[in-house]
Formats: C-alpha cells, structure tokens, sequence
C-alpha cells in the first residue's frame, strides 16, 4: 500500500509510518457496523472539495473515484504557516526551505465522507531554522484597523 501514496521525493522522507493495517481494521469494522467511519468533518470535507488532488483509486467504501489525498504540514520551523495543506510542488520547494517537519496524508472521498489517515513523514533538509517572522494575515483582528474596536 505504501507504493500507492505519492510523495514528493523518497530519498529525503525520514520516518515514514504507513496507517494501511489501521485502515484495514477500521474498514473490516466498518462492514461488519461496529462503527461509522464515514464522519469526515465539514471543514475537511472543504478543504478536500477545493484542495484535494485525485489519489487514482476508488473510495473504499463507496467504490466511486471521488477519492482525493491532502496533505498537511505540522512543523515549529514553519511558525504560523504550521498546519496547512501543500501540494506535492509545494513540499519539494518547502524541504529545500526548512530543515524538519511533519507531512500528514489524509484520504478523503467527496461522495461519501470517509476519512483515514494514510502516512505520515518528516521532510527537510536537516539544517536549524528559526520560525519565519510572524505575518499579518486576513486571521488577525488588527489587519483591517479592528484593533481595540
């Protein structure tokens, strides 16, 4: 399974944790109505509606190929840019520009609302960084002059 997990280059992953045999439990679980494992969160079932990309196989569950993979990157490198959804491109450029964080690759299917975490993964180039400077942004109250209103 881990063959079908793309990944932006597999010489500089470090600690790569494939969630296959959970995902099998959890499925096996799932057909015999143990538990609802179709209870994707609408703010994940947005982010995959506008930023998931095709993972080229069918849902699990409901067969249709509706399925897409996000991928999140956690890291104290990343300051205020934690957390957030990146592209295959984006990550070979970020483990150029930082020296350690986390990928998490999630699987989503659009039609039916399963959810799994498929693997996780360090990046980087190894080398220290300090967090980038902290960036105003549309989040912040005081971006539009709200400050103290």
């Amino acid at each position: 399974m881990a063959s079908q997990v793309r990944t932006p280059n597999p010489r500089t992953q470090r600690g790569f944790i494939d969630y296959s045999l959970d995902k099998r439990a959890t499925l096996l679980a799932l057909f015999r109505g143990v538990v609802d494992a179709c209870d994707a969160d609408p703010y994940l079932m947005r982010a995959a509606k506008f930023h998931g990309e095709k993972a080229g196989r069918n849902c699990p569950v409901c067969k249709k190929d509706s399925l897409v993979e996000l991928r999140y990157t956690f890291g104290d490198q990343l300051g205020q840019f934690s957390g957030r959804i990146k592209s295959p491109a984006e990550l070979i450029e970020m483990e150029k520009e930082f020296g350690e964080f986390s990928v998490y690759i999630v699987e989503v299917c659009r039609e039916c609302s399963w959810n799994h975490l498929c693997a996780t993964y360090l990046l980087g180039d190894g080398t220290f960084r300090r967090p980038p400077r902290r960036q105003r942004t549309l989040e912040d109250d005081d971006f539009n002059g709200n400050l103290g209103k």
